[in-house]
């Protein structure tokens, strides 16, 4: 788990899609390997930011089934960009899997996009 330690939920905004802010630990001690002097969010934590950020919005533990478009556009230096937007639009499809459409950004800086689904852990 990430959540409050990786990174922090400031603020959730619910509507159309949901607005997170994030605040970004620099101090964190995955950076003290990737990579020393130059810390670099790895992949597959915004990953599993997705699917902790989606657990917190439903309250539920959840189990990622695909993730069937994953794209890491800018390296996340947490040091540059400490407060972080996540948007996540999310459907229920017929199925029973929950799909989440997400984005990282700061600014006009887009680091991170994830099309994917998840369903409930039992």
């Amino acid at each position: 788990m990430l959540l409050n330690d990786f990174f922090k939920i400031k603020n959730i905004e619910s509507g159309e899609k949901y607005i997170v802010d994030i605040e970004m630990n620099p101090k964190h001690k995955i950076y003290e390997g990737h990579f020393p002097g130059n810390p670099i969010a790895p992949g597959v934590c915004l990953t599993q930011m997705v699917k902790e950020v989606v657990e917190q919005i439903f309250n539920k533990k959840l189990i990622m089934v695909t993730g069937d478009n994953i794209k890491f556009t800018a390296v996340l230096n947490p040091e540059v960009n400490k407060d972080i937007v996540m948007t996540v639009a999310l459907k229920t499809k017929e199925n029973g899997l929950l799909h989440a459409d997400s984005s990282i950004t700061a600014g006009d800086m887009s680091f991170f996009s994830f099309k994917g689904s998840f369903k409930e852990s039992e």
